[in-house]
């Protein structure tokens, strides 16, 4: 009788375990559920007086901004915007202040040679891809353009080594161009705060172009790159800190 008294408190006792189980169960679903349901879907469109009230803000803070990659002329600007690739604007700027020194134009470049250019510039990744590049650009300025940068985007960008990107920052840094250059920065800014979502850099480059006032156009990417790359930051964004917080769409902000 004893053995058998055991058997059936370890059916009684298995059958709440069972139900305990398919109850906790149930809410853990609704759970997910919920957190579906209130993800936001869309974000507010900003109204032109809001844009113009956040880069207002933004010359107000730094009037006159000025991108960080060190350059003698429109030629050495070039060279150092192809050698940012995958790479920091510190570091760029650390091996091109002694190869600038040397090489601050198309010919005296080309009288470096790829060899001795690839040892100014081996602490930067890709250097020697980059170094090919920065060889046959050089070449190209002066058989095609008497050694000058030329001023037209597509012409920048049939020189070897340089995309849209690069264009967009020669022709605004070089020549005063109302161009938007979109970097990882930019294209954060725009999707984040909502300025201008876009799957690709160019969308947030067109979308940033149709909103953004003229009379912010000269210094407008400085200050979007400017501030993702110290207060909207990839993985901690600084909100408490931020001059647009206030405007900002992003539903995760910490303010």
């Amino acid at each position: 009788m004893a053995k058998i008294t055991r058997k059936a408190a370890v059916r009684k006792s298995s059958v709440p375990k069972k139900k305990a189980k398919a109850k906790a169960a149930k809410p853990a679903r609704a759970a997910k559920t919920s957190l579906k349901a209130v993800k936001p879907t869309t974000i507010k469109a900003w109204t032109p007086a809001e844009i113009h009230e956040v880069f207002s803000r933004f010359r107000k803070a730094n009037p006159e901004p000025k991108g960080e990659l060190e350059h003698l002329n429109p030629f050495t600007l070039l060279v150092a915007v192809v050698l940012s690739a995958q790479a920091t604007d510190a570091g760029v700027n650390k091996a091109t202040r002694e190869l600038f020194q040397v090489a601050d134009t198309p010919q005296k470049m080309l009288d470096l040679g790829e060899e001795r250019l690839r040892d100014y510039i081996k602490t930067i990744g890709l250097y020697r891809t980059k170094a090919k590049n920065v060889i046959a650009l050089s070449a190209k300025l002066l058989t095609d353009f008497g050694g000058e940068v030329p001023r037209t985007r597509a012409e920048i960008e049939s020189l070897p080594g340089a995309g849209r990107k690069t264009a967009n920052v020669v022709l605004n840094m070089a020549f005063g161009e109302h161009t938007m250059a979109v970097d990882t920065h930019v294209f954060r800014v725009g999707n984040r705060t909502g300025l201008a979502p876009g799957k690709t850099p160019l969308e947030v480059e067109l979308g940033l172009e149709k909103v953004i006032p003229a009379e912010f156009m000269l210094h407008a990417h400085h200050w979007l790159i400017l501030h993702g790359r110290y207060t909207c930051l990839s993985r901690k964004p600084r909100c408490e800190v931020c001059l647009i917080n206030d405007l900002c769409r992003w539903p995760e902000k910490t303010v």
